[in-house]
């Protein structure tokens, strides 16, 4: 993969910009479960992102002076590897949302870092600086406190159980994360651009594929009641392509290990939302976590 010489602090503008987009993604699916359920709202930022996706890559492909980059084999599995992944992590990531507020289950997923961390040091041998590592582990702790479960009666079950779903997700989008980024390392090209959203559309037509072929096969039903929700499955499948634009532009440039810590800033994004949508309060636990988790992004910033 070749890029010409980049800003150093491109890679941060578009992750604050992905992160704010999958915020909205986020509430967006979250909707959904009630008419489509958790499948259904997992598989709509797919089918109805791929088509988005596209048109991103046209647009590019019209104004980019460079040809376009072709997937190898390694290229392509790793893509898939990426893209089964993220899958799994999204439906995880909806199922723990039905047990705990929505912000407390983006804290969940953002174990992710320490995921990525032993992932690039094993696969892309890429080991992280003294400074991103404290980094890592301030804001996981971060993560940590912000995941303990309520100290109200009959809460501290469910609380458990959605730390595990979402902990699984995040390991998740850990794998799905690594998986892209290597397919990305394998795929020549002068535009680090294309070199993202040839990617990001890779994944989204394997994801496609799958998720039409499994509904057509064993439930029409949900296929056809996704296809009645089109309306807010459009918008929530624009919010998701544009998500992923930015995650893949920034992991095109530099490692997913600091790609992923800096996303942390979700999670105030998603407090924010939270207040003002949901009606949801925090606790004084999850108020700390969160304030380690922006002193670890502070601290990846200035490292």
């Amino acid at each position: 993969m070749l890029t010409l010489l980049l800003p150093p602090w491109l890679w941060a503008v578009f992750t604050v910009i992905a992160a704010g987009a999958q915020t909205a993604r986020n509430i967006m699916q979250r909707d959904l479960v009630a008419s489509v359920g958790t499948q259904g709202a997992t598989y709509v930022r797919f089918l109805f992102g791929l088509p988005f996706a596209l048109l991103f890559l046209g647009a590019q492909l019209l104004v980019i002076d460079a040809p376009l980059p072709i997937p190898g084999l390694h290229a392509l599995g790793w893509a898939a590897v990426g893209a089964l992944m993220q899958t799994m992590a999204t439906a995880l990531m909806l199922l723990s949302m039905q047990d705990r507020s929505f912000v407390v289950t983006i804290a969940f997923t953002k174990t992710e870092p320490v995921i990525i961390a032993i992932l690039s040091i094993v696969i892309l041998r890429e080991v992280p600086t003294l400074t991103t590592a404290l980094a890592i582990i301030v804001a996981t702790v971060g993560v940590l406190l912000m995941s303990l479960p309520a100290r109200s009666a009959g809460a501290e079950r469910p609380g458990l159980k959605a730390a595990l779903i979402g902990l699984a997700s995040g390991a998740c989008f850990g794998f799905s994360a690594t998986g892209y980024r290597v397919s990305m390392v394998g795929l020549e090209s002068s535009s680090f651009i294309l070199t993202a959203t040839v990617t990001m559309v890779t994944g989204l037509v394997f994801q496609c594929v799958a998720i039409l072929a499994w509904l057509s096969l064993r439930d029409r039903a949900l296929l056809h009641a996704i296809a009645r929700s089109w309306r807010p499955s459009l918008l929530a499948g624009f919010m998701g392509a544009l998500a992923t634009q930015f995650w893949f532009l920034a992991f095109a440039i530099t490692n997913p290990i600091r790609v992923r810590t800096l996303a942390l800033v979700e999670v105030p994004f998603a407090q924010v939302v939270s207040r003002r949508i949901f009606k949801q309060r925090m606790s004084n636990a999850e108020i700390a976590g969160m304030a380690l988790i922006v002193a670890g992004v502070v601290l990846l910033l200035n490292g």
